[in-house]
């Protein structure tokens, strides 16, 4: 990829900025699989804290997060209940299945989300042999099949007392949560004290280049750490990109706002192409919008690399743009002239 290409397939193609990469060159590590990692501690630490938890666990990836959060709470022939357009239900390689021996019930809803009464209705009888038990609540926010679509927290409460009433555990998958807590002006407490274990990314918009953490109780984090050994998930001096993800969660969240406006502008422009059908409303830093059936996703996506743009086909004829911090003004106005010349 040339220096000059436009990369917005995703926020996960970003490269770490000089002032992180010298945060990660004055780590102070050790083995982590000792629990002598002292910057790996410090981030675990501080992102236990953020979210008024006791613990969190430090991963490779939010796939491994997300299934060891999953994994803390099932017992082989439990189900899920998520969304049919969750992330741990279509792009984690079957995890559910493969790691948790589990059964997934799918619920529809709005651009990714569902409600209190969704679950109550899907919340299998516990003395009827025949069926599996209903164990733990995925939710995931922001959604990146919804177009980056953000939760109500009051939804997400009474969804929280469904769980309760039912003896049900609570999962997060907030790969992107800090572009919802951006975007609706909330705080990662008003999460913390709804879910039962969190899993949040540090190489999306906060942009790190690799990490995630799942956060919990101390109960739940020490049986997390025995399943991210059992995944390969331990780490030595992990120390150097730990030191990233806490740079990221010091300096780049606010920022993630200069994202959302310029998706707001892409929004506004697509909706005046003509071969542009349709666009998911656009509330954080992803576009997603259909094409018209006269222009295929991929002779668009050529057209686009010709003008030195790349950006993601999701199916059918959707197409994804994704900002981060490695696209500014001048990149967005290249971008809208790239579709307007098609």
């Amino acid at each position: 990829m040339s220096a000059q290409m436009i990369d917005v397939r995703s926020d996960t193609v970003t490269r770490p900025t000089p002032a992180m990469l010298e945060a990660m060159l004055r780590a102070d590590v050790g083995d982590d699989v000792y629990g002598e990692d002292e910057t790996v501690n410090a981030l675990q630490s501080a992102a236990a804290k953020l979210f008024g938890h006791e613990a969190a666990l430090f991963c490779p990836t939010g796939t491994m997060t997300n299934q060891i959060g999953l994994k803390v709470h099932l017992r082989p022939g439990d189900e899920v209940i998520c969304h049919a357009l969750a992330h741990v239900y279509l792009y984690e390689g079957g995890g559910i299945a493969a790691n948790c021996g589990a059964s997934v019930r799918l619920l529809h809803g709005q651009n990714g989300r569902f409600t209190a009464a969704d679950v109550r209705a899907n919340i299998n009888n516990r003395d009827d042999a025949h069926l599996p038990w209903t164990r733990v609540v995925s939710i995931e926010n922001t959604v990146n099949k919804g177009g980056g679509s953000c939760w109500d927290l009051q939804e997400i409460e009474r969804i929280r007392a469904v769980c309760d009433e039912h003896d049900l555990a609570l999962h997060l998958d907030g790969a992107r949560l800090f572009n919802a807590l951006v975007a609706r002006n909330e705080s990662p407490r008003d999460y913390g004290r709804l879910f039962d274990t969190i899993s949040i990314c540090l190489s999306k918009g906060l942009g790190a280049p690799a990490g995630s953490l799942l956060i919990g109780s101390k109960k739940l984090i020490a049986q997390a750490h025995r399943y991210r050994k059992l995944m390969g998930g331990g780490m030595r001096q992990s120390g150097y990109i730990a030191a990233a993800g806490l740079y990221a969660l010091e300096n780049n969240v606010s920022r993630l706002q200069q994202d959302h406006a310029r998706a707001k502008r892409l929004e506004a422009e697509l909706r005046t192409l003509p071969y542009v059908e349709s666009v998911l409303p656009v509330e954080t830093n992803i576009v997603i919008f259909n094409l018209s059936a006269s222009l295929q996703p991929d002779v668009f996506l050529q057209r686009l690399g010709h003008q030195q743009v790349r950006a993601l086909s999701m199916g059918q004829q959707l197409i994804r743009f994704v900002f981060h911090l490695n696209i500014d003004d001048t990149h967005t106005d290249a971008l809208i002239a790239a579709l307007r010349s098609i």
